[in-house]
């Protein structure tokens, strides 16, 4: 089935998305070592150089999210890709980043990169990343060498408009995401 993705800038302080980017937070810390922990809350994914999206079910709850922070006028960066518990595996991630890479080509970026866990945990979204092109890298912007830390980027090419492309998926019905809590 091919249906556009119902993904739409959000506000990260709104409750439902406050909630999974409290999750996400709560997972690094749960994997990860503090001081290596580059995930944002809500109040700084609302900075002027950030966009968050989110992708809704028919009902209206938050299956996931995506930020893109702008470093310069021709680099950015992702920032929080979590998709809940019970959407994953349905192509929500897949379709966030997709977005997001078409949103920062749109912008007239020419690079976008991540930081992004070393541990096992980490591993299905270095997949992810892998998989649409991102290669590692060296630290950039202000982060710094850390063995808990993996940097990927992914060299863009720019278009002159955006537009929103209809993505491949299974669909997501109420029934499955349920059948996943």
């Amino acid at each position: 089935m091919t249906i556009a993705a119902p993904i739409t800038v959000d506000d990260p302080r709104r409750a439902d998305v406050r909630e999974l980017l409290a999750e996400h937070l709560s997972d690094m810390y749960a994997t990860s070592p503090a001081e290596s922990v580059h995930a944002l809350d809500a109040d700084a994914l609302a900075g002027p150089a950030m966009t968050l999206w989110t992708w809704r079910s028919p009902e209206g709850r938050v299956l996931g999210c995506a930020a893109l922070k702008e470093l310069d006028a021709r680099h950015g960066e992702l920032k929080s890709m979590r998709t809940t518990a019970a959407a994953r595996g349905h192509g929500v991630g897949t379709a966030l980043l997709r977005h997001v890479l078409d949103m920062a080509r749109g912008r007239g970026y020419h690079r976008i990169s991540l930081e992004t866990g070393s541990e096992d945990f980490f591993a299905p979204a270095r997949s992810l990343y892998r998989g649409h092109g991102f290669v590692a890298t060296t630290p950039f912007a202000d982060y710094v060498e850390d063995p808990a830390s993996v940097f990927l980027t992914l060299e863009l090419t720019p278009t002159v408009t955006m537009t929103q492309q209809a993505l491949p998926t299974r669909a997501i019905s109420q029934a499955s995401l349920d059948s996943r809590r």
